[in-house]
C-alpha cells in the first residue's frame, strides 16, 4: 500500500486476546505490500525462532542503552524480559514509502502514539463478550479462572477505545480483515496540509508546461 513517492504509514493494531487481531495481521501481510514490525527482546531464542524474523535478540545491557538512546516506539518489562519495538527499524521503512503494521497491546499502543503520533491505532473488538468467551474456550487450553481474568482484562482494555482513530468488530473474521484494509487505504487519501501543497505545486507545473489559461 506504501509507494516509493510517498511517506509510509504506520498502522497500529491492539484488542483483546481471542478478538483475531493476530489472524487479521497474518491476512494484510499476505494479501497486501506491507511489513510487520519486529520486536525487540532480551529473552532467548526459543526452538526455531530466528533473530531478525521472529526478534531482535538483544542482551539486557544493549536494550537499555537503546531505551536511554529513546530508540523505541514503546517497551515493556515482562516477567524480567525486555520487549520493545524499535524505532529506527519502523522508521526507516516508513522512509521507504513502506507501509508498517504493528501488533502490540493497548498501553504499548498509546505509547507508541505519543512517540510516533503520525501513527493509525485500530482496534480489533469481538461482536460480544458472550462470543468472546466462546472463542477463549473453544481454545481448550484455558482453566475457568484464567478465562474469568481474560475476560476481565478485555473489559479494562476496552475502555482505552476513545484513545484509538478507529476500532473494527470481528465478526465474521473475512469481513474483519476487508474493513480494516479499506481503513488502511482511506488512510492514503486522508488531507495532509504538507502532502496537498506539494500535489497542488505539481498541478501548477503541469498547467504550465500545457498552457491552460
Amino acid at each position: 500500500m506504501g509507494t516509493a513517492e510517498k511517506k509510509g504509514k504506520l498502522f497500529i493494531i491492539s484488542g483483546p486476546s481471542g478478538t483475531g487481531k493476530g489472524t487479521i495481521c497474518k491476512a494484510l501481510l499476505e494479501r497486501n505490500d506491507i511489513e510487520i514490525s519486529i520486536s525487540m527482546t532480551t529473552r532467548a531464542p526459543r526452538e526455531g525462532e530466528i533473530h531478525g524474523v521472529s526478534y531482535y535478540f538483544a542482551t539486557r545491557e544493549e536494550f537499555e542503552k537503546t531505551i536511554a538512546e529513546g530508540g523505541f516506539l514503546e517497551y515493556a518489562d515482562v516477567f524480567g524480559n525486555y520487549y520493545g519495538t524499535p524505532k529506527a527499524m519502523v522508521v526507516e521503512k516508513l522512509e521507504q514509502g513502506r507501509d508498517v503494521v504493528l501488533e502490540i497491546d493497548v498501553q504499548g499502543a498509546i505509547n507508541a502514539k505519543k512517540v510516533y503520533p503520525e501513527s493509525v491505532l485500530i482496534f480489533i473488538l469481538p461482536p460480544s463478550l458472550e462470543e468472546l468467551r466462546a472463542r477463549i474456550v473453544g481454545r481448550g487450553t484455558e482453566t475457568e479462572d484464567v478465562i474469568n481474568l481474560r475476560l476481565s482484562k478485555a473489559l479494562e482494555e476496552m475502555s482505552y477505545i476513545d484513545k484509538y482513530d478507529y476500532y473494527v468488530v470481528n465478526d465474521v473474521i473475512d469481513d474483519a480483515i476487508i474493513r480494516t484494509e479499506a481503513i488502511m487505504l482511506a488512510e492514503h487519501g486522508r488531507v495532509i496540509r504538507d502532502d496537498v501543497e506539494t500535489m497542488l505545486d505539481k498541478y501548477k507545473e503541469e498547467k504550465n508546461v500545457i498552457s491552460i489559461s
